[in-house]
């Protein structure tokens, strides 16, 4: 792992060098994380795409996660936003990195459609895994039941071999989320205005949000849309599928060219 200063934090960060290619690769891949996920926990998943995809990779993590800076303070509605239009091309910028693919996770695939919507850089394509784009009763009931978990189980061990404070990062994510106002967030605003590729990918059995998700974005993007739905997985495609998500993102990377 390196560090890199984006967003006024230093933040953790992992290149990854996929080999001798004889094509050039359509972009570089960045991968970004889920609301409880670091760089750590993507384990070998960005690796494995890497290599079938022949383009470099960067997988960081966010403030407040994994190796990176400790949350200081509470998030506040917006904090997405501010990692779209804010750390992210800061990151960008400082990894002179200007042809970007990115691939996110969860709370990461609503920063990447963010970032896309807001024009704030370059961008080849993006692949939304389990994205949000408002928030359901079924995305608020299991984040209740993930705090109940954490109070309950053995999750704080479990999280701790991932990050460095896992209670700070466990409940800056459950907190924000479960707060009443956070009931009114919504980010279809930016659909409209992105034109790069996508690729969307979700578990028909996702125990965080519905198909609904998938369908408001595919509806109000205004560039190509390929949606992938996946049985037999829940909310993370490249733990529960992970040989079929990385063939469809390689896929998908391959027509980037």
């Amino acid at each position: 792992m390196d560090y890199v200063r984006a967003g006024a934090h230093r933040l953790e960060l992992k290149r990854i060098d996929p080999g001798v290619h004889a094509n050039e690769p359509p972009g570089t891949l960045i991968f970004l994380h889920e609301g409880l996920g670091s760089a750590a926990l993507w384990k070998d998943f960005p690796e494995r795409v890497a290599q079938r995809t022949g383009c470099p990779a960067v997988v960081y993590s966010r403030y407040g996660y994994g190796k990176s800076d400790r949350l200081e303070r509470a998030h506040s509605v917006d904090y997405m936003h501010r990692e779209a239009l804010d750390t992210l091309p800061e990151l960008l910028s400082q990894l002179a990195i200007e042809d970007p693919i990115l691939i996110g996770h969860s709370d990461g695939a609503s920063i990447a459609l963010i970032y896309a919507g807001a024009q704030r850089g370059p961008l080849r394509g993006l692949v939304a895994m389990a994205p949000h784009v408002f928030v359901e009763d079924v995305t608020a009931a299991s984040i209740a039941q993930a705090k109940v978990a954490f109070e309950t189980t053995d999750l704080p061990q479990r999280l701790g071999r991932y990050h460095d404070d896992p209670v700070s990062t466990f409940y800056g994510w459950n907190d924000i989320w479960l707060h009443p106002e956070f009931r009114a967030w919504n980010i279809e605003a930016y659909l409209a205005k992105i034109a790069v590729p996508i690729l969307l990918i979700q578990g028909e059995d996702d125990q965080y949000g519905t198909r609904a998700q998938v369908d408001a974005i595919a509806r109000q993007v205004s560039g190509p849309v390929e949606v992938l739905m996946l049985d037999q997985c829940r909310h993370s495609p490249h733990g529960d599928r992970a040989e079929a998500t990385a063939e469809a993102i390689a896929m998908f990377v391959g027509k980037l060219c």
